[in-house]
């Protein structure tokens, strides 16, 4: 397991000067999986709307537990440790796959099954999603293309239907960014 993000959040005093709010970790920390296969979901902030409210320091908007999009509206920002893939996921019924997004609030994001699904954990959210690749590579698998991306490596993610697959053997970890899209142009 990778050391846990560190998350500093700053606001403002009584007289308006900047402080530091909050030092520590982030306080979701989820771990969803078993054994070795264990996805670790760090939550470290969320906004429930545009523009974003700056106050003196009301804190994070509260949430429950892992959802995988953003709020209506607003945006999420988490880091992913996935774990090495196993022979294991391509045995996943899409009855499973839609059990595992439903762990993150998004069952209906699942797209297991779909005529075609090159692999059993592909999912489309009506979002803008910045990945950016810290530590490991990944392999990005879309309908008909997949390209692996390495530390350093940022991708910037549409509302297309793609999945994740680390087929590196190391722990690899992700920052995303992810905000509230709308589909257009009949892609919904």
């Amino acid at each position: 397991m990778k050391q846990p993000p560190r998350r500093i959040v700053t606001g403002h005093d009584d007289q308006g000067r900047a402080i530091f709010q909050e030092d520590g970790l982030p306080p979701r920390d989820v771990a969803l999986g078993t054994g070795e296969a264990v996805t670790r979901f760090y939550e470290v902030w969320n906004t429930q709307e545009t523009p974003a409210r700056i106050d003196r320091a009301s804190g994070e908007p509260a949430e429950d537990g892992i959802v995988l999009a953003p709020p209506t509206n607003g945006t999420r920002i988490r880091i992913v440790d996935f774990p090495p893939e196993d022979a294991s996921i391509t045995q996943l019924s899409a009855e499973e796959a839609r059990e595992r997004f439903a762990e993150v609030g998004a069952g209906d994001a699942s797209k297991h099954g779909d005529e075609g699904s090159p692999h059993p954990l592909m999912h489309r959210t009506e979002t803008v999603d910045y990945g950016i690749v810290m530590d490991g590579e990944i392999t990005l698998i879309l309908d008909t293309e997949e390209r692996t991306v390495r530390a350093g490596g940022i991708v910037i993610q549409r509302g297309t239907n793609h999945g994740w697959a680390n087929r590196s053997g190391e722990v690899c970890r992700v920052v995303f960014v992810l905000i509230d899209g709308s589909f257009e142009d009949g892609l919904g």
